[in-house]
């Protein structure tokens, strides 16, 4: 077999002369290095853009998840100080427990009580601090955030269950 046999004879481009991805006159411009150059000086402008945007994005999405670290951390701590909290019944998830200081004695230490500070007629032995509602995930919801928390629940599970 000959070299002229393997050779491709057909014609180069079907189609209009201005679809070539090569001049095919000697009227066409030609292909210059510099333009080349410019070319690809180009392409990396808009990749260095495009890059550093994204790269902004990620930082943002960085500085946000360092933020809800920070929340997270806060409110182990504070579920760790709270369960530390002197407690003389048996704490049930789903229940309202209301934190006081003790001042009666000078020791300031925390203790939880059931009963609120509208139970004491406003007049509670010691320093009241805030009221706490127990979750099943032993941790501690404040009392102001109760309703909140519960109406993201009821939104997840009409989510969930369609």
């Amino acid at each position: 077999m000959s070299d002229d046999t393997k050779r491709y004879a057909g014609p180069n481009v079907d189609g209009p002369a201005s679809t070539s991805p090569y001049p095919i006159s000697r009227m066409s411009a030609p292909h210059d290095l510099v333009d080349t150059a410019r070319e690809i000086q180009k392409a990396d402008g808009v990749i260095a853009a495009v890059t550093s945007e994204k790269l902004g994005m990620i930082a943002e999405q960085i500085r946000a998840l360092q933020e809800q670290a920070r929340e997270v951390l806060a409110r182990a701590q504070r579920d760790a100080d709270l369960h530390r909290a002197e407690c003389r019944f048996q704490k049930v998830p789903g229940q309202v427990y209301h934190l006081y200081r003790r001042t009666r004695d000078g020791s300031d230490a925390p203790y939880f009580s059931m009963l609120s500070p509208a139970d004491w007629r406003g007049n509670p032995p010691d320093r009241y601090e805030a009221s706490f509602r127990l979750e099943n995930d032993a941790s501690f919801t404040p009392l102001d955030e109760i309703v909140a928390r519960d109406s993201r629940a009821l939104s997840s599970r009409k989510l969930l269950l369609g």
